[in-house]
């Protein structure tokens, strides 16, 4: 009896100790965040860690690279934070019966992996959108037509069977986390990649809509976090992504007709 309370207390705190490390994980990259854009409104593009939108030397797109990898970590780590506890609590369950265990860790490394790939696609495109002046230094888009494109486009994906597909999988932690099961380190990886790649095709488009408002728009970038973190947890049978969109295609729409 004694040696079950003592396991149920070690599997709680290790739930609690996963936990804590998710949300300082998020804190961080938040206060990251929160710093540049505090840095860009002072008028100090040139301040530690944050990109000089006007030069663009190698240094600067590490800088920016850093940036889009530390945002996503901020905006989709809280999504992905119900898939990770699932995870362990699996592990930690195998653990208490002697089975193989690996650390949790390994599989958020490979959703991670996933979007820092996408970080660095959108380091290259957002450095070919400032190349074309298309976007202005404070990372918003300068025409009302990418604007609009990018919201019609958006919204338009939001209704489509690939998008759902991916939501799916993504708003079902421990039924994904069963059915793409792979046992040792390198299976803990491959699944974490798996995962990261369904939320990828599910948010990818999304993520693009940054560029409305401006990348370093904090207000905007929670906004598209809140809506993110909702589409996956309410189960409202895909209806949210689906009146989401029709809401970006008439704000698209909108934009257009009004040039």
């Amino acid at each position: 009896m004694l040696e079950c309370t003592a396991l149920e207390n070690l599997l709680r705190r290790d739930r609690r100790v996963i936990a804590l490390g998710l949300a300082a994980t998020v804190g961080l990259s938040w206060a990251y965040q929160l710093y540049m854009a505090f840095a860009m409104r002072r008028g100090r593009p040139t301040a530690m860690l944050m990109p000089d939108m006007r030069v663009w030397s190698t240094w600067d797109l590490l800088v920016l690279f850093v940036m889009w990898v530390v945002m996503m970590v901020a905006m989709m780590t809280p999504s992905v934070a119900p898939t990770v506890l699932v995870f362990a609590a699996i592990h930690r369950s195998r653990r208490a019966h002697r089975g193989p265990f690996v650390a949790t860790g390994v599989f958020l490394l490979g959703y991670l992996a996933v979007w820092v790939a996408f970080s660095l696609v959108a380091t290259l495109v957002q450095r070919q959108l400032h190349a074309a002046a298309l976007i202005s230094t404070a990372m918003a888009a300068t025409s009302p037509l990418l604007a609009g494109a990018l919201l019609l486009a958006g919204g338009a994906f939001q209704w489509t069977p690939w998008k759902q597909a991916c939501l799916a999988h993504c708003s079902s932690p421990r039924g994904f986390v069963l059915t793409h099961w792979r046992e040792g380190t390198s299976g803990a990886f491959r699944v974490g990649l798996a995962h990261g790649t369904y939320c990828l095709g599910c948010c990818a488009m999304l993520m693009s809509l940054l560029f409305v408002n401006g990348v370093m728009n904090i207000s905007w970038m929670a906004v598209l976090t809140a809506f993110v973190l909702v589409e996956k947890l309410v189960p409202a049978r895909g209806w949210t992504s689906r009146l989401s969109g029709l809401a970006l295609c008439v704000w698209g729409g909108w934009m257009l007709l009004s040039q």
